[in-house]
């Protein structure tokens, strides 16, 4: 027989934050929400049980918190073990001790880890709003891996948050499966919008000027992303597909530009799997039936991003080397952040119709480095590999490596670097490539 909301129990299990953890035992493995959701008041709680407790896995992902995480201390070494999905800034550090570890996956691919067990889930820890007049409550902002962690955890434990924004789809949970439910007040974590450089104003030009009107995007997070969406702002009938949803979108959401008309695959909606912005965004998400939150499994999937027309994918890299080879995981063998989606929206917008992907960045570091190489640096990890890579832009230009072999690659890449290395990388394609790259002169 089927139950509707309205016969549901509404009745909570309400606890204080020490009483909640508790349910958390030695041994367990516990997920832990992210984007800037982590539930900050059930994370302290659950560090300073750090004496009571031995062996406890913790997953995290692409999270932005207030400061270092308070579990990442030496003298809780043996109780818990940081495993992550993706290395955000509050166990970076703690990782690249070597004391926590990370496993590589795709994204979209975590939430299958979590279902067939290969990554066991006993408790998920996550933030919601305040429940609606049918007792359910959202977990907002956080999607990715939550939908999942949630779904296979044998313990729910929830901060009840008023500012949470409520947020439909997948991150949805009536108040009466939580395991527990802690009454906090604490304001979500805001992430400033990039203001971006001349530089990145210069990038975003030239992907701006390949995107046609009825285009589906997929825009990362930083100056690039915003200098594109800053350049789209005479385009028509644009439609938003992605992985995280920033402030950046809000301009283009409030004057029409997004409409999301042109899409197959949920048209008139738009889809993130997270957000990360300020109280202006979420206040904007929050009982807003335009938007909708989808499991990272969902979004990041390459056949149903592949449904859309014209899909246009916007990712940046830390560096590239003269064949294409993408590297926007780690720094030599220091892992800096992780996959995330870049590889599933390459993918899917090469399977879409007009669809087309670009792997954008600065041709030099801060520090004047160059991020064009003639081989990756060692260690470095290929997230995205030459047999995929479309355009390649920097504030010198974009060029299309689709089609073209390693030679033409190299002299194209040689193109779009900084002036100032450009001899030193005309050198190493001549010694690499010989006369295939010399005759291109």
């Amino acid at each position: 027989m089927l139950i509707s909301a309205n016969d549901m129990p509404m009745k909570a299990n309400y606890m204080t934050a020490e009483e909640a953890v508790k349910l958390i035992e030695s041994g367990d493995h516990v997920y832990i929400q992210g984007s800037t959701s982590v539930p900050e008041v059930l994370v302290a709680a659950l560090a300073d049980r750090g004496n009571e407790l031995r062996d406890v896995t913790l997953y995290s992902a692409f999270a932005v918190t207030k400061g270092p995480a308070p579990y990442c201390k030496p003298e809780y070494k043996e109780s818990f073990l940081v495993d992550s999905f993706f290395v955000s800034n509050s166990v970076r550090q703690w990782i690249a001790e070597g004391y926590g570890t990370m496993t590589p996956r795709f994204l979209g691919e975590v939430p299958a880890l979590f279902r067939d067990g290969t990554c066991r889930v006993d408790v998920a820890l996550i933030n919601c709003s305040m429940p609606d007049e049918n007792g359910y409550v959202s977990f907002g902002v956080s999607a990715d891996l939550a939908t999942a962690a949630v779904e296979c955890a044998d313990r729910v434990i929830a901060q009840i948050n008023p500012h949470m924004p409520f947020s439909y789809g997948d991150p949805v949970i009536h108040i009466s499966k939580l395991s527990a439910a802690v009454e906090v007040d604490e304001p979500l974590v805001e992430v400033p919008t990039a203001v971006p450089t001349e530089k990145e104003i210069k990038i975003g030009n030239f992907i701006a000027e390949k995107i046609p009107d009825g285009a589906t995007l997929q825009i990362g997070v930083g100056g690039i992303p915003n200098a594109v969406i800053r350049a789209l702002e005479n385009h028509k009938h644009l439609g938003l597909h992605t992985e995280a949803m920033t402030d950046g979108v809000l301009p283009l959401l409030e004057k029409g530009i997004i409409d999301n008309s042109q899409k197959k695959v949920m048209p008139g909606k738009s889809i993130a799997s997270l957000a990360l912005g300020s109280r202006r965004l979420y206040d904007y998400m929050d009982y807003n039936k335009d938007i909708i939150f989808k499991d990272v499994a969902w979004t990041n999937n390459p056949f149903i991003i592949a449904q859309n027309p014209k899909v246009m994918s916007i990712n940046s890299c830390l560096e590239i080397d003269l064949t294409g080879q993408v590297c926007a995981d780690s720094i030599g063998t220091k892992i800096f952040s992780s996959v995330g989606g870049q590889h599933d929206f390459v993918y899917g917008s090469s399977q879409s119709e007009g669809g087309l992907s670009f792997l954008a960045m600065l041709s030099t570091t801060n520090k004047g480095q160059n991020k064009i190489k003639p081989v990756l640096t060692q260690g470095a990890g290929v997230v995205t590999t030459r047999f995929q890579t479309n355009y390649v832009v920097t504030e010198n230009g974009i060029v299309d490596l689709r089609g073209k072999n390693l030679a033409e690659r190299a002299k194209l890449m040689i193109s779009v670097a900084a002036p100032e290395f450009r001899e030193e990388l005309e050198r190493a394609a001549a010694e690499r490539f010989g006369y295939s790259f010399l005759r291109l002169k």
